[in-house]
């Protein structure tokens, strides 16, 4: 049986998803800032015939996310995707929504998948590495850092804003480490989406004359090893698998494919 979820519903519902917390990063991250009761975000959850939930489905804006413990209602949660008007991205693992994709009555525009990976522990020892010249940023260094990734040709099609950024510092929903060598910032490391149990790493960066220094990976260090220390996951989306060698020596772990379609 598949049906809306409300808060009566929070705690079956945070138990499934914490299981999976590095999995479930947006889903636990919207549910903890809006809840269940907002017009732009819905849930609805699917129970077997034992009345324990298996399945959830989450709508923020526009952008579906399903998450699964077994064998589950696709074509049910399909129907409720196709029903709404404002319905234009699905993303989540692809060993659910390659389940669920032949029942949508749209077809994709385009899709992309990228790899996914997790980090519940480091493989390198910390104490072995000088951490003196990696900086926590605050506030106020939001507008360095987005200059500096502005200067890297991967993040040319980045949306980040000064703005935004030192809201994110501000609001704990990310954190930035970084290193400053000749006047100016160099090399960076950040979170996004962090909630109570998991957060993304993101805009791993170094200004091209400064690379093979080992930065990037002492700001990551950092970073995850602060992180893990407070008991969240990490994870990660890579298209590079030159990147991804440097995660997995840091510790990360391949969980699958994250897919993104849009309609």
């Amino acid at each position: 049986m598949i049906r809306r979820l409300n808060k009566n519903d929070h705690e079956v519902c945070f138990n499934l998803l914490k299981t999976k917390s590095a999995e479930n990063l947006f889903l636990i991250g919207d549910i903890e800032a809006y809840g269940y009761e907002q017009e732009f975000q819905k849930l609805w959850g699917e129970f077997n015939e034992n009345g324990e939930l298996i399945a959830v489905l989450l709508k923020y804006e526009e952008n579906y996310i399903p998450f699964v413990t077994e064998s589950f209602n696709a074509e049910g949660f399909a129907e409720i995707m196709s029903n709404d008007p404002s319905f234009k991205m699905m993303s989540g693992l692809k060993d659910v929504t390659e389940k669920i994709e032949p029942y949508l009555e749209k077809q994709p525009k385009r899709k992309r998948q990228t790899y996914y990976a997790k980090c519940t522990r480091l493989k390198v020892n910390k104490n072995d590495v000088a951490f003196s010249n990696v900086q926590q940023a605050v506030p106020d260094d939001a507008e360095a850092l987005v200059e500096l990734l502005n200067a890297i040709p991967e993040f040319s099609d980045s949306t980040i804003t000064v703005e935004r950024k030192r809201r994110e510092l501000k609001n704990g929903t990310s954190r930035s480490f970084f290193i400053i060598e000749d006047g100016k910032m160099v090399s960076t490391a950040s979170t996004a989406a962090e909630n109570s149990l998991s957060a993304m790493v993101v805009g791993v960066a170094t200004l091209e004359n400064y690379k093979k220094k080992g930065y990037a990976t002492k700001c990551m260090l950092k970073l995850c090893s602060d992180l893990l220390l407070e008991g969240k996951e990490l994870c990660l989306f890579y298209d590079n698998p030159a990147a991804g060698a440097i995660y997995k020596r840091i510790g990360f772990e391949d969980i699958g494919y994250w897919m993104m379609y849009t309609y």
